[in-house]
């Protein structure tokens, strides 16, 4: 039964029911991606359907640099588009489509972060750290440290310095790499990626046949200032580093000094963690200091030739193969110090302490 009683009863005309439907369906803010469909191209501006949002417009700088886009389309065709401005030029929705393109290069970076999947990546330049690299339009940083062993420099008659690497990275210009994404964030315009991820998936699974521990056969396959590259004889495959801190239980400046390219040698495995296998050297040499208090006690007289100079005094090799030190504070400062001893040549020194916990020889210079 119908009331009788209308007073209360509010009538709803269609286009408040038009008004209202629209007010709950969500509007493009600036800086959404929206679908666009072609309208009319004129010479100054090109306009474009939005649906239920009205009206887009491509014009000024932002026409320019879609030009090679636009001509290739035809009314109707659709393409994706950034609100620039909701009240543009006339009162049509500002749109770019560049910065579209950009948006999407920007999502699909963050799908592949996340999927971990690899991509392709174009090599246009390089810098003191890296490659810089094109994912799509958008520009990438591939470091040093994420390059693969195949690609990571490796100088045979000089250190690495940062002009040499500079020159040997510029043979992969114009080459594409496998890499994975690594670290994506448009605001601060930031996309890292990685080649070095891109093929520890597989070295996992070949290193998962050795141990921590285990003595591997190798051959030297590149020498650099931090340390030796090292190929397995039974997988060349793999390739592992160890570093100068690993190759010798003396201080060395040059890992020349002790390994030359092709050289085979006998390796130990002291780390494998993320597709990375870390080798050492010393690790299978008798250990001098085990035996330092033996070789030298306090007071004794030896000679020994300076090896190098650092900021708290002087390196000196002793023929023991152990080496001491030598405090500047001896020579009033490093200047002085230098002005004094050459390296290279041989002095005479007097030991004051040995401290094979320490792995130190205090020395001083014999006046």
């Amino acid at each position: 039964m119908l009331p009788t009683d209308t007073t209360n009863i509010k009538t709803v005309t269609p286009n408040q029911l038009l008004k209202n439907e629209l007010s709950s369906l969500p509007w493009p803010r600036e800086g959404a991606v929206v679908t666009a469909s072609l309208l009319k191209k004129a010479t100054r501006e090109v306009f474009f359907d939005l649906g239920r949002f009205g009206t887009g417009i491509v014009y000024g700088a932002e026409l320019a640099n879609a030009r090679e886009v636009i001509k290739n389309l035809n009314p109707g065709d659709q393409l994706l588009a950034k609100v620039v401005d909701l009240d543009g030029e006339g009162g049509y929705i500002e749109l770019s489509i560049s910065e579209a393109s950009k948006q999407r290069f920007w999502q699909q970076a963050q799908e592949l972060l996340e999927n971990g999947e690899l991509t392709k990546v174009k090599v246009a330049a390089v810098n003191p750290s890296g490659l810089i690299v094109y994912l799509g339009d958008l520009k990438a940083f591939l470091p040093y440290s994420q390059l693969s062993p195949e690609h990571l420099p490796k100088i045979e008659e000089a250190d690495i310095d940062r002009r040499k690497t500079e020159e040997e990275m510029r043979k992969l210009i114009g080459t594409e790499l496998n890499v994975k994404v690594i670290n994506v964030n448009p605001k601060r315009n930031k996309l890292v990626v990685s080649e070095r991820e891109s093929v520890s998936v597989n070295l996992k699974e070949l290193l998962a046949a050795y141990q921590i521990g285990q003595t591997v056969d190798g051959v030297v396959s590149g020498i650099a200032d931090f340390g030796v590259f090292v190929r397995f004889v039974d997988n060349p495959q793999i390739e592992g580093l160890v570093h100068i801190s690993e190759i010798d239980h003396r201080l060395i400046d040059n890992p020349k000094e002790v390994v030359k390219m092709n050289e085979s040698v006998k390796v130990k495995i002291i780390d494998i963690k993320e597709g990375r296998v870390f080798l050492s050297l010393k690790a299978l040499k008798d250990d001098p200091w085990s035996k330092a208090e033996t070789l030298h006690k306090a007071g004794d007289e030896v000679e020994g030739r300076v090896y190098k100079f650092n900021p708290f005094g002087a390196v000196v090799n002793l023929p023991s193969g152990l080496q001491g030190t030598l405090h500047v504070s001896e020579f009033g400062g490093v200047d002085e110090m230098k002005a004094a001893l050459t390296p290279g040549e041989p002095y005479r020194f007097t030991v004051e302490s040995v401290k094979p916990e320490e792995k130190r020889i205090a020395l001083k210079l014999k006046k």
